[in-house]
């Protein structure tokens, strides 16, 4: 599970953390964990000036614009509290970042995340986030479906449910891009970008 290559292009994509999701227990790893990881990912990434990308899901307050559909599983009807949909400091703030904001689970669906990508000549994502299994592999499989070259930091990301977590890692990512740790695509990073 070694990341083999980034492009000359690469761009961090970080999906979905933002304040609301403070104080949710992430599996297998912390949601603290998860935040240091990608503070490390996107400072070398703006230290090279490579596309940093935020990505942050909101929906209007009258929920107008959630996704409709019946599901089995029931949606939340409750109001979230102010600023839930707000990038967490520890990554915000940074003038040269791209803020992209998501109504679905794909940060690609809807969004002008890839027209952002191609007008910076980006060909590869390293991608992380929350919820692994839903917003991080939604995202995922549609940069596959679009060309990308995807690098996975799977310990730049985490879920709701360890077993969700580790299905994508070892079933889905494989098939879509490659796999690696921050410390690893950090130092590739090191290696290829100075």
């Amino acid at each position: 599970m070694t990341v083999s290559a980034l492009d000359p292009k690469t761009a961090l994509v970080v999906i979905d953390l933002q304040n609301g999701l403070r104080g949710v227990p992430g599996a297998p790893h912390t949601l603290s964990e998860v935040i240091e990881r990608n503070v490390q990912l996107a400072d070398a990434f703006r230290a090279r000036e490579l596309p940093v990308v935020l990505v942050r899901v909101s929906f209007a307050p009258d929920g107008a614009d959630v996704v409709p559909g019946r599901t089995e599983e029931p949606r939340r009807a409750q109001t979230p509290p102010a600023g839930w949909d707000e990038i967490v400091p520890e990554l915000a703030g940074h003038a040269g970042d791209i803020t992209v904001t998501k109504r679905n689970w794909s940060a690609f669906y809807g969004t002008d995340l890839d027209l952002h990508l191609r007008r910076r000549g980006v060909t590869q994502i390293v991608l992380t986030g929350v919820a692994t299994s839903i917003g991080v592999e939604s995202t995922a499989r549609t940069a596959h479906e679009h060309g990308y070259h995807l690098t996975l930091a799977t310990d730049a990301m985490t879920d709701l449910d360890a077993d969700a977590h580790q299905h994508s890692i070892g079933k889905i990512f494989p098939r879509l891009g490659e796999r690696g740790t921050t410390e690893e695509i950090l130092e590739l990073l090191a290696k290829t970008h100075g």
